[in-house]
């Protein structure tokens, strides 16, 4: 499984251009089932408060919706033990909470990597940041 970090989601919304392109690539794959991939819960609160910013409520409200309904997207749970390893990666490597709650869902949950465009991530040395 590969981690997908809440940029692989925004960027599609964001205009035309490289990153856009390889965010829309990706979600074709996991729609196809070409690839295994999850992202934590907390990735849809993100992914809805971004688009709200950037969209308004209306259409943030439609588009988290899709989101929610992402073929092959698995959405793991976030939970005490995460937490408190992620209060662990904030000691560790000074990673922002929502960083840190995402980068112990991936390792916990044996993600082969993560895909990011956050550069935060290089920080931790027990998972594999993906560039965009």
């Amino acid at each position: 499984m590969i981690y997908l970090d809440a940029n692989i989601f925004l960027y599609p919304h964001s205009g035309k251009g490289p990153k856009s392109d390889a965010c829309i690539e990706i979600l074709r794959k996991l729609s196809e089932n070409k690839i295994d991939a999850g992202t934590s819960t907390l990735t849809w609160d993100e992914v809805h408060y971004a688009l709200r910013k950037m969209l308004g409520k209306e259409k943030a409200i439609e588009q988290s919706k899709l989101f929610l309904e992402t073929p092959n997207l698995r959405f793991i749970r976030v939970d005490e033990e995460i937490i408190n390893k992620a209060q662990e990666m904030i000691e560790k490597y000074g990673l922002n909470p929502r960083d840190a709650i995402h980068a112990v869902t991936a390792i916990i949950n044996k993600a082969d990597g993560i895909i990011t465009d956050d550069s935060d991530f290089d920080r931790v040395k027990e998972i594999k940041r993906i560039k965009i």
